[in-house]
Parts: C-alpha cells; structure tokens; sequence
C-alpha cells in the first residue's frame, strides 16, 4: 500500500477493507506509452511540463523489452481543427488547454527523445483520456496476445490514471512504474499514485518493472 502519504489510520482502513492486493504478471506483456507527446513532456507548451526524467526512464523500459519483443503501443490526444475550436467534444470545455492540441502540429508528436519504431509499434490516437474509450486499444492488446499492460506516461492523475483504470476493467493486470508517470504538480501525481495502487494496479520501481521484461521465458522471447 502506500508509505503515509495520508498517516496510518488510511492505511490501516484501505488494508481492513482489503485493497492494495498484488496483481497477477503474465508472461506476454505490452507497454501503453500515454500521452508523451511534446505537448505533455516539455514546457514550453501551455498544456506541458518538463519530463525529460520520465521519458528517459520509459526509453529504458521499452528498450528493455525489445529483446524480448514486447508490444509498445503509443498514445497521442489529436483533435481536427473542428474538434478543437467547437464544442463537439465536452471535455475540451472543462479543459480548454487541450484545445491547442490539434492534428498535426508538433504539439501532438510523440517526443522525438523516444525510441519509436513505426514498422514496429503501435500508434493509437484518441479524443479523451483513456487510452481505451473510443478507440480500438481493446483489441489491439487482445489480438498480439497480451496477458499484462505496464502503463508509462502523462498524466499521472488523467490520462495515466485513466487508462490504467479501463486497462484493468478490459481484463488486463496492470503495473505502472512511477518513474516512467509524470505530472504538472506531485500533489495530484501522488494521490494518483495511492489510488492505483490501493485499487487498480500494482505501483513499481522502474528496476523492478526492468527486471521483469528480463525474466520473460524463452518462448516469450522467441515471439515475433
């Protein structure tokens, strides 16, 4: 569970009510890179923050699962120029911010720092925050054979949070390495963090999701 971020009397009454059990791993997992698009990892941008740390540790999480030939799948929030300047899509009244991320623009490109393989990985573009609200993720996952999903990406209390939650309802365990997760403000970020892991998914080191991917048995490793 967590380590105090809200003393010991949550703890102990998230424990008795029998949350924070861990997650199964299976022996196919897939990587869901959310969201690491320029508009969300450098701040230049008004929807940004610097997450430089993030991407290099989520670098190094699908890197390590190359050998090994994990899925990656990619995500990105794109709205046509219609969609971003109407009223068609009601989050963006809620979060008008998001408006100036619109199709084609570098806002809306995945972060160049990534090791992003067209010919190999997958690339899922989507309206809300959820990786899988209306999109096809579901049956991508389903279709190469995926057993476990470990959620990197931003933000951690919205689109991370999001789809680590529907990941789990779609019927995948779920693992999200904190330092692969990243967020305008560590308030948010943490108590999103407690959440998943008292609920949802297990919250892990990097190292320890790292180590994971480097355990795969051979048969996983022979898949192509």
């Amino acid at each position: 569970m967590s380590k105090g971020l809200y003393g010991r009397t949550t703890d102990d009454t998230y424990q008795q009510a029998g949350f924070g059990a861990p997650v199964r791993r299976g022996t196919r997992p897939a990587i869901l890179v959310v969201d690491l698009t320029r508009g969300f990892t450098e701040n230049t941008y008004p929807t940004g923050a610097d997450l430089t740390d993030v991407v290099k540790s989520t670098t190094r999480l699908i890197e390590a699962g190359r050998p090994a030939n994990v899925p990656v799948v990619f995500t990105a929030i794109s709205y046509t120029p219609a969609e971003a300047a109407g009223d068609a899509v009601t989050w963006l009244r809620k979060a008008p911010g998001l408006r100036s991320l619109v199709d084609g623009s570098e806002a809306v490109a995945l972060d160049p720092r990534l090791p992003w393989q067209p010919d190999q990985d997958h690339l899922v573009v989507k309206k809300g925050a959820s990786a899988f609200f209306g999109t096809n993720l579901a049956a991508t996952l389903t279709g190469l054979g995926c057993d476990t999903v470990l959620v990197c990406g931003a933000t951690t209390s919205g689109c991370v949070r999001a789809s680590a939650v529907d990941a789990v309802q779609s019927g995948f365990p779920v693992l999200v390495p904190r330092d692969c997760v990243g967020d305008r403000a560590d308030g948010p970020a943490q108590a999103a963090l407690f959440d998943l892991q008292a609920k949802y998914g297990d919250v892990v080191d990097v190292d320890d999701a790292v180590g994971y991917l480097a355990s795969l048995p051979a048969s996983r490793r022979d898949h192509t």
